[in-house]
Parts: structure tokens; C-alpha cells; sequence
């Protein structure tokens, strides 16, 4: 699933190709995707495309009128292709612009999401649950204390919890635990308020070399052959469940919680 660093490199990606330019016309092949396409999204025809923004996981298309959401889902990719590249499966919807690129959301489970918001109100509240973003301000010790305070769930459920903070992914729950030290086991009303501050600065530093490393992908959204929105990335126990720890060579264990892959270090990762 693209997480939230991936998202923000594709924002990167696609905005300088459409930012500015007028819609020529909106394509949907498939209107049931997570919930329905809805009728309102025709109405960005002949409106030009005034920014491209994100929150959480969401592409945000601002038009004079609204904005377009759109969410990749479990497996789904976006990029800007030229208007002769030919429709492929699972092609569910465009965005084709005057200048001839065309934005295109292939999603083969179709777990992804476009949305419209009128007037740029969220009348359906798809935004209204979510937590701050992890990069700004808002995340800081004393917010993520105070919504840990006597809580009962482990700390890697907890992060991934979109009311508490948004964006961060099974990923880099993981790598961030690793970095603060943490075991994601620990409950996190538990976590001293010393090492919360250290887990919040952790999980930026993690995020913002995670939209770094993506920087060198920015011209894959532009390539139709592409798999824009992923990218290769150092990481030091996530997916390595029974390799060795890269700092004190201890076995790395890996469990699952709530279905999800997690890997530790039993020496490095404390309660």
C-alpha cells in the first residue's frame, strides 16, 4: 500500500505537468471503486486546476469550485501520461488536460477512492477523523502524551491510528519503533513521556528520509510503463524478520499484529 511519503512524492511528481492547466475532459470506466464515483467529479470540465495538495493519503485536486479527493488505495498508481498513450486494464479513470497530459488512476483492486468535495466543504466528513500530520507542528511530545495517557494497545497500533496521527503506515511504524528503541509490544500509555519525545522526533526524521530517497523518482510519474508512488528505500527491520540486527546482530523477531508484519530487535527495543 503507498504510504504517506509515497503519496507526497507522487504529489511532487504529478503537480508541475497539471497544476495551471484547464480540464479537457473527465473519463471514468469504473464508478465503484472503495464507495462510488460521484456525478459531481464531471463538473471540473473546461475548470482549470489550481493546486495540488495532500492530506494524509489523499491527493487533493483544488478547483474554484471544489476539490477533487483521490486515494490510491491497497495497490493503485497515478501518473501523467500523454494523450496517445493507449487505455490498459484496470485504467478506471482521467483527468485529460488542454496541454495533452492526461492523469490517470489505475487501481486493480479497486480499493482506492475519487471523491468530490463542493465548495471544498467535507459535507461526508472523509476528512474530519483524521489526526495531524506527522511532519508539522501540530505532532508534537506533549499532543502524542496526552493521547497515549492510559491507553491499553501496543504503541504500533496506536501510531497507525489515523485519529491519533495520519501517514504513518505499517512501515514506518516499524522502522520508527526500531530507531526510538521501542518495543511494539509496549503499551502506550505506558511510554514515559521522555521517550514519546524521542518516538515523535524519530518518526519525522524517519518520514522525511523516506520523501528524500523518493525524490529521485519524480519522473516516474510521467513514464507510462512506470509504477510510480513506490520506491527503494534503506530500511532496517521491516521486512527482514530473521535477518540479523544491523546494529547489534541479534536475530530480528517478527509477529503480527492485527494481521499486519512486525519485526523487532529483542536487544535494541525496550518496554
Amino acid at each position: 500500500m503507498p504510504e504517506l511519503p509515497e503519496v507526497e512524492v507522487c504529489k511532487l511528481g504529478i503537480s508541475p505537468h497539471i497544476i495551471g492547466q484547464k480540464v479537457d475532459e473527465v473519463v471514468v470506466r469504473y464508478w465503484q471503486l472503495r464507495w462510488p464515483i460521484p456525478e459531481a467529479v464531471l463538473t471540473v470540465k473546461n475548470q482549470i486546476l489550481r493546486d495540488v495538495q495532500r492530506r494524509s493519503k489523499y491527493l487533493m485536486l483544488v478547483f474554484d469550485h471544489g476539490t477533487l479527493l483521490i486515494h490510491l488505495g491497497m495497490s493503485g498508481t497515478i501518473r501523467v501520461v500523454n494523450k496517445d498513450i493507449e487505455v490498459v486494464k484496470h485504467d478506471h479513470f482521467d483527468l485529460a488536460f488542454v496541454n495533452g497530459n492526461i492523469l490517470r488512476l489505475n487501481d486493480p483492486r479497486r480499493f482506492g477512492a475519487v471523491l468530490w468535495l463542493p465548495d471544498h466543504q467535507d459535507i461526508d466528513g472523509v476528512l474530519a477523523k483524521l489526526g495531524p500530520e506527522p511532519l508539522t507542528d501540530a505532532f508534537n511530545a506533549d499532543y502524542l502524551f496526552a493521547c497515549a495517557k492510559g491507553r491499553k494497545t501496543n504503541i504500533k497500533n496506536f501510531l497507525m491510528s489515523n485519529p491519533v496521527v495520519v501517514g504513518v503506515g505499517n512501515i514506518y511504524a516499524n522502522e520508527a519503533l526500531f530507531l526510538a528503541g521501542i518495543l511494539p509490544t509496549a503499551l502506550a500509555g505506558n511510554i514515559s513521556k521522555r521517550r514519546i519525545a524521542i518516538l515523535v522526533d524519530t518518526i519525522k526524521a524517519v518520514l522525511e528520509s523516506a520523501i528524500s530517497q523518493g525524490g529521485t523518482t519524480l519522473k516516474d510519474f510521467t513514464q507510462a510503463d512506470g509504477k510510480p508512488g513506490y520506491f527503494a528505500q534503506s530500511l532496517n527491520v521491516y521486512g527482514r524478520g530473521g535477518q540479523p540486527c544491523l546494529v547489534c546482530e541479534t536475530e530480528l523477531s517478527e509477529i503480527r499484529q492485527s494481521n499486519r508484519a512486525t519485526v523487532y530487535c529483542k536487544k535494541c527495543q525496550k518496554k
